[in-house]
């Protein structure tokens, strides 16, 4: 059983999420993001016990916050991450730092 944060996404040239980062929440703090595919971040979630959040980070106060909890939903076209589905940016975590930029 393992809770992450969710603080960044990889994105393809059909601007289609392919990749998350993620965060492995320990006791002493946040890990550093590791890249998860699209695949690895389902199955991840997948597992009994395992859960996540977005981790989204505050340009005011300098510091991250916990977002919302991240599922597994199986749409239209295959099994994909969305939070809190309520019609808003954040549900498919595209509202997330975009690492293309940062690191391939």
């Amino acid at each position: 059983m393992a809770k992450y944060r969710i603080s960044g996404i990889w994105k393809n040239s059909d601007n289609v999420i392919t990749a998350y980062a993620f965060h492995t929440v320990e006791e002493t703090g946040t890990g550093r993001a590791v890249k998860k595919t699209k695949a690895q971040a389902i199955t991840l979630l997948e597992t009994t016990g395992n859960s996540a959040t977005t981790w989204i980070w505050n340009y005011s106060t300098a510091e991250w916050n916990i977002g919302e909890t991240v599922h597994v939903v199986n749409g239209s076209s295959g099994k994909y991450l969305r939070s809190n589905p309520d019609n808003k940016l954040t549900d498919n975590l595209g509202h997330l730092i975009d690492f293309d930029w940062i690191a391939p």
